[in-house]
C-alpha cells in the first residue's frame, strides 16, 4: 500500500523558516513528479511547488524566491524549505506524487500538515 508521510509543519513567527518533508512508502517501482499544495483557511487548494523526475522545478508566484523544493530519489522523499514566511502562508500543506507500482501509475496525496505563521 502506497502512503505519503508528511512531517515538519508547525507554528512559526513571520520571517521565520520551516522545512517540510514527505516520504513515499510502500511497495513502489519509482516516483515521477512530486509537489506541494496548500489550502489556506476558507480557500481552495493551490499549487505551491512542483518538481519533475528530472528535478525541473516550478513555483507559485507568491512563493518564488522564498521557498525551495527538492527531492532525494534514493529516499523517495520530497522537501519544501520555506524561508521568510508570511502570515498569508498559513495553510494546510499537502504532498502530492505520481507513484509507479508493479500494476499502475497513480496520483497519491499525503494527509496534510498544518503550517501557522503568526506573531
Amino acid at each position: 500500500q502506497v502512503q505519503l508521510v508528511e512531517s515538519g509543519g508547525g507554528w512559526v513567527q513571520p520571517g521565520g523558516s520551516l522545512r517540510l518533508s514527505c516520504a513515499v512508502t510502500g511497495s513502489i517501482s519509482g516516483v515521477n513528479f512530486m509537489g506541494w499544495y496548500r489550502q489556506p483557511p476558507g480557500k481552495q487548494r493551490e499549487l505551491v511547488a512542483f518538481i519533475s523526475s528530472g528535478s525541473s522545478t516550478n513555483y507559485a508566484d507568491s512563493v518564488k524566491g522564498r521557498f525551495t523544493i527538492s527531492r532525494d530519489n534514493a529516499k523517495n522523499t520530497v522537501y519544501l524549505q520555506m524561508n521568510s514566511l508570511k502570515t498569508e502562508d498559513t495553510a494546510v500543506y499537502y504532498c502530492n506524487a505520481g507513484v509507479r507500482t508493479d500494476w499502475n501509475l497513480g496520483d497519491y496525496w499525503g494527509q496534510g500538515t498544518q503550517v501557522t505563521v503568526s506573531s
